[in-house]
């Protein structure tokens, strides 16, 4: 398989790794396409998405029977990605309405997560959320034009933005971005980050599509989270921590738990060092970062996944969503050149949607690996 030098964002090209593999074009479009409808009206042990009223839909939590941020924001990088705008605007709608603030100290923001009637359980923000809010809203105005509020989807990300960056500037609240090093936070108020929430591919075009004044700051951003990563991921495994200090190192012990170790938000930051790579190509530490953590993963079975030491000693408490983990191992393969990374993709092209209670985490990262590997999850 040949391997451009520039990414995605120059070429205007996605490699289909499916293809590259073997599967035909069309056994693969029929998986996408069958993945996202049984997301969306499958069975009731697969779908994750619920209609609601006229004119709004949710991705539902499964296992703790809410809806987060997190995948709200996720659904509709996969609407605009699959280019259903239907479903993107019913959960657009239903955030908007239930999850965005409207004053106070977290104004424009979003509840991190609500009962499925739209009444929030909490009102403090999670920034994943916001900054997959933003980056669809941007690919929905290019996909498919601006509307009418809410419709104008440029506008509304940002505003969005906007908050991200200057929130209590000029009164009360926290921005999301800590002014001193760029870096993303935890949450608003917290004084360390969570390495899976670095997406310095969505910093390169939120410092083409934002407010003209903070557009520097985005690009320092990318900058930024690209070089934290590098302290965030152990030399040998290529594992990171929950949560982790500035300078990389795990947090402290926090109220809600221990998340010094690998284990579920981590699994996104191999699915997002392979899209940045896939988009970017501008850093090459990415190549063997993936190499790295697809090694210490290649002769664990899937269902002894567990969670780890970010040094690779692992516990007994076995991995809570394997599905999803085993789908980020394989979006590695974006941007991984070892012998490990045509195994991690016929191995998912294998395994299906997981069943269950437990699905609506790991059917989220299957679909973005199944849009990445695809070649489907694009720029717009």
């Amino acid at each position: 398989m040949t391997i451009s030098t520039q990414g995605a964002y120059v070429t205007g090209e996605y490699t289909n790794f499916f293809q590259a593999m073997g599967y035909s074009k069309e056994a693969i479009r029929e998986k996408v396409d069958r993945a996202w409808q049984d997301l969306i009206d499958g069975e009731e042990d697969i779908r994750i998405y619920y209609p609601f009223g006229d004119d709004k839909g949710y991705f539902l939590d499964t296992g703790n029977s809410d809806v987060r941020s997190e995948g709200m924001s996720y659904g509709m990088m996969m609407a605009v990605q699959m280019n259903d705008q239907d479903i993107f605007n019913r959960l657009w709608n239903y955030a908007k309405t239930f999850m965005q603030h409207t004053d106070g100290r977290y104004k424009d923001y979003f509840a991190w997560h609500c009962k499925p009637d739209g009444t929030r359980l909490s009102q403090g923000p999670a920034p994943d959320g916001e900054e997959f809010f933003a980056m669809a809203l941007f690919f929905a105005s290019h996909r498919w034009g601006d509307g009418l509020p809410p419709y104008d989807y440029a506008v509304q990300a940002r505003t969005v933005l906007r908050a991200c960056v200057h929130q209590g500037e000029h009164g009360e609240g926290d921005p999301m971005w800590d002014p001193a090093t760029k870096l993303i936070r935890f949450v608003p108020e917290s004084t360390f980050s969570d390495p899976s929430y670095h997406l310095p591919h969505f910093y390169e075009l939120f410092a083409e599509r934002s407010d003209e004044q903070d557009r520097p700051f985005w690009k320092e951003a990318a900058a930024a989270s690209r070089a934290y990563l590098h302290t965030a991921c152990h030399p040998k495994t290529g594992l990171s921590p929950e949560y982790a200090n500035y300078d990389g190192t795990p947090a402290e012990i926090q109220r809600h738990g221990d998340f010094r170790h690998f284990y579920s938000d981590a699994y996104r930051v191999a699915a997002n060092i392979g899209l940045d790579w896939e988009w970017f190509r501008a850093d090459p530490w990415q190549i063997e970062q993936s190499n790295r953590l697809q090694r210490f993963f290649r002769d664990i079975d899937v269902s002894n996944y567990r969670r780890y030491t970010i040094d690779g000693r692992p516990f007994e408490e076995p991995a809570l969503h394997p599905i999803g983990l085993l789908a980020t191992n394989a979006m590695a393969s974006l941007a991984a050149d070892g012998p490990d990374a045509a195994h991690f993709v016929h191995q998912f092209w294998k395994t299906p949607l997981r069943q269950g209670v437990r699905r609506y985490y790991d059917n989220c990262l299957y679909f973005f690996s199944l849009l990445a590997l695809s070649g489907n999850y694009r720029i717009y």
